[in-house]
């Protein structure tokens, strides 16, 4: 979650915060290890969504593809994402040329499922060391679990939930989905103010990745945008 929402989310999409050089490069260098998702392609992803959410051009909403089929709708459209810009489609490309890096190369060279198999291997190993098998499989469920993260938010954090803000889309605001996924399920205040590092706005919302923000900027590896809003 600190990858997916402080790392990918808040700071390469939105820029709203400034990750400091030691993250720049962790991010860059590992991020496809340890998420399984190329940090660009997601970028990339999540901004056209936020450009034509909840209308025919959006990748992943629920009023195109149906709440259970944004499982597949995401995955259809982050592939189709990546090949654009590994192709150089200056359609996508344009979209994330302030993105200092390309493409992860596992991915340029169709070897999308090597993070998978390493963290495979680590997890036989945690079995193998501690001889709990819900070990090993709670650690590859939870590097390797943001597709189905990502279709609680997509799909339910864009059909149930309250609204704060009379947006043009359909974002709401699940607050299970809040809890579960580390405040990404305040979409409807996220859609509202994108360059927000918050996404809650409610004394009752709570932003666990808002919290990881906090506590990573006091440690001088980020700066919280405060003005962007």
């Amino acid at each position: 979650m600190f990858y997916i929402s402080v790392l990918y989310h808040r700071g390469l999409t939105h820029q709203a915060v400034t990750l400091g050089p030691f993250l720049q490069g962790l991010l860059k260098k590992t991020g496809v290890w340890m998420t399984g998702l190329d940090p660009k392609t997601w970028a990339c992803m999540h901004r056209i969504h936020h450009t034509y959410a909840d209308t025919e051009r959006d990748p992943h909403s629920p009023r195109n593809w149906g709440v259970w089929g944004v499982w597949i709708g995401q995955y259809k459209s982050y592939l189709n994402i990546q090949k654009q810009l590994i192709l150089k489609n200056l359609d996508y490309t344009k979209l994330v040329q302030d993105i200092p890096f390309e493409v992860s190369g596992v991915l340029k060279t169709n070897r999308s499922w090597l993070p998978y198999i390493l963290h495979g291997l680590v997890a036989i190993g945690l079995y193998g060391i501690t001889g709990t098998f819900l070990i090993g499989l709670g650690y590859f469920l939870g590097l390797m679990s943001h597709p189905f993260q990502g279709w609680l938010v997509n799909a339910l954090a864009h059909r149930y939930g309250h609204r704060n803000f009379s947006t043009q889309d359909e974002s709401t605001n699940n607050s299970w989905v809040g809890l579960l996924v580390f405040g990404e399920g305040y979409q409807n205040n996220h859609h509202q103010f994108p360059h927000r590092a918050k996404f809650s706005v409610k004394w009752y919302e709570f932003d666990a990745g808002y919290v990881m923000c906090v506590l990573t900027e006091k440690i001088g590896l980020l700066k919280i945008n405060q003005g962007k809003i």
